[in-house]
């Protein structure tokens, strides 16, 4: 991300966080389930700047699950700001994003972020960046719309993300059925239309 003199960019799942610990991380988002306790690894990291979300991977309501909201989208857009003001005696620095699986919540973080540092490139171009960085990406949706409300993008990046979607469905059909029984059909159903 060009504004904050980031130039390493790194998507993991809670299970790579330990592989990271020496990777001169400069800025860390963690996204985690409201009721899981905070990784321990992170004290033995050097010094950085982190933000934590608390939040599940869902797009629509679940009882007993809280929803990814706009102030949490507004939140991660907030960020950058903060990546930019912390840029500090670095040459660069070196962002982190991390959920769960380091496959929806983080993907959808590091697609806004982009698509933030980015502003004049257009939405596949930022999604073809992103599954640069972690090939397995399958953004939350209902994060995105956020995001292009809040990035004035008009669903275009809700758009290239549904198409990112489907793509990844093609290549591994079965993706269907797992997000399917996660609660997630409105994802499915949005990149099937789209095939």
């Amino acid at each position: 991300m060009e504004r904050a003199r980031i130039s390493l960019l790194t998507i993991c799942g809670l299970e790579e966080l330990d592989g990271h610990s020496d990777a001169r991380v400069s800025h860390v988002l963690s996204i985690l389930d409201p009721d899981w306790p905070d990784p321990e690894g992170f004290k033995s990291w050097e010094r950085h700047h982190r933000l934590l979300l608390r939040f599940h991977d869902i797009v629509d309501p679940i009882d007993g699950q809280m929803l990814p909201e706009r102030e949490h989208v507004a939140e991660i857009l907030r960020f950058a700001d903060a990546l930019e003001a912390d840029a500090d005696e670095r040459e660069d620095g070196h962002l982190l994003i991390h959920c769960h699986m380091g496959i929806s919540r983080s993907t959808a973080a590091m697609t806004m972020l982009l698509a933030q540092a980015y502003p004049d490139e257009p939405e596949d171009a930022i999604v073809a960046r992103l599954t640069e960085i972690r090939p397995q990406a399958w953004p939350n949706l209902r994060m995105i719309g956020f995001a292009d409300e809040i990035l004035g993008r008009d669903g275009r990046l809700g758009a290239a993300v549904s198409r990112l979607h489907a793509r990844q469905m093609e290549r591994q059909p079965k993706l269907a059925d797992v997000f399917r029984r996660l609660g997630r059909a409105r994802e499915v159903e949005t990149a099937l239309a789209l095939a």
